[in-house]
């Protein structure tokens, strides 16, 4: 079996509040199993909670914490609950944590090691109980034993970040965030100071390949999560952001033949009535496709 439960399911920054309580303001961490196979997507606030019910249930049942922790980058609303992870300090706990290469000399580990330094933690990365190993990872795949595989792929964000495809006894989970659709950057209006129509013929042609290993990414998988940050309006004013529209999200979940289309990285500043609306708005532009559509909350868990 390959299930998913999500403990946190916001971007950008953690949105407590009274306006927040049916689909939660914790940012981005997942918690997927196959079978009994523990896999950690992100370390944003959610993963406080989730740290909370590991040592409830999984440290009780197995007398230890083991995960495969995987990092889609290093922003700070992805990592931040780090530092209050419970079985970070129960020596038992085993964990592999990996993650992209960025385009700085810090490796995966500084990066979590200055988080943990004293100018901002009172606890250091040399404290922690837990066996901790990381490694810097690129497009890749994996094979992580006992069937169960994963894919990681570049995104398009302000930082290298990667989805992931993890599949297993022939069901599949992609995560697809913090993602923009990639488009042409260069110049198409002769008009325009600095076209040039062979650079704009490239960056068209390079734009449409990109797009279409994102679809061949997703494509046929059980459950794709991905970021659905804005609407198409507002995502014109955020070109460049790293995000992606619920109208593209939508469009291309359809067309590669997904079968539960999660929508997540929620705006902060979205409401639950705001997010309902445009759940239910989303879903009935879906009928008749055969996909399922949801807005991801809190709590919620789904089989692939």
């Amino acid at each position: 079996m390959l299930t998913v439960r999500f403990w946190g399911v916001r971007g950008s920054i953690p949105c407590p509040g009274k306006e927040t309580i049916i689909y939660g303001g914790n940012t981005a961490c997942l918690e997927i199993r196959a079978d009994e196979r523990l896999i950690i997507i992100d370390l944003g606030t959610g993963v406080r909670p989730l740290g909370r019910w590991l040592m409830k249930n999984d440290l009780i049942k197995n007398e230890q914490i083991e995960a495969d922790i995987f990092i889609t980058h290093t922003h700070w609303d992805h990592i931040m609950g780090f530092p209050v992870f419970s079985p970070l300090f129960v020596p038992s706990t085993k964990l592999r944590i990996q993650g992209p290469v960025t385009y700085e000399s810090d490796t995966l580990e500084s990066i979590l090691r200055n988080q943990l330094s004293y100018r901002y933690w009172p606890v250091r990365l040399d404290e922690l109980a837990a066996d901790i190993s990381y490694r810097s990872i690129r497009e890749t795949t994996q094979d992580l034993g006992r069937g169960l595989k994963v894919t990681a792929k570049y995104l398009n964000h302000p930082i290298l970040c990667l989805g992931y495809r993890f599949e297993y006894q022939d069901r599949s989970i992609v995560t697809a965030y913090d993602h923009e659709p990639f488009r042409n950057i260069f110049p198409t209006d002769p008009k325009e100071s600095g076209y040039d129509e062979d650079v704009a013929r490239e960056g068209e042609l390079a734009a449409e390949a990109e797009n279409n290993k994102m679809f061949a990414f997703f494509k046929d998988a059980g459950i794709l999560i991905h970021d659905c940050q804005y609407t198409t309006e507002e995502y014109e004013a955020h070109l460049g952001w790293g995000h992606s529209s619920y109208e593209h999200t939508l469009k291309t979940a359809q067309e590669a033949g997904i079968k539960k289309l999660v929508f997540f990285h929620h705006e902060p500043s979205r409401t639950d009535e705001e997010l309902a609306a445009l759940e239910k708005h989303y879903q009935k532009e879906a009928e008749g496709s055969g996909m399922e559509v949801i807005m991801a909350r809190e709590g919620m868990f789904l089989e692939a």
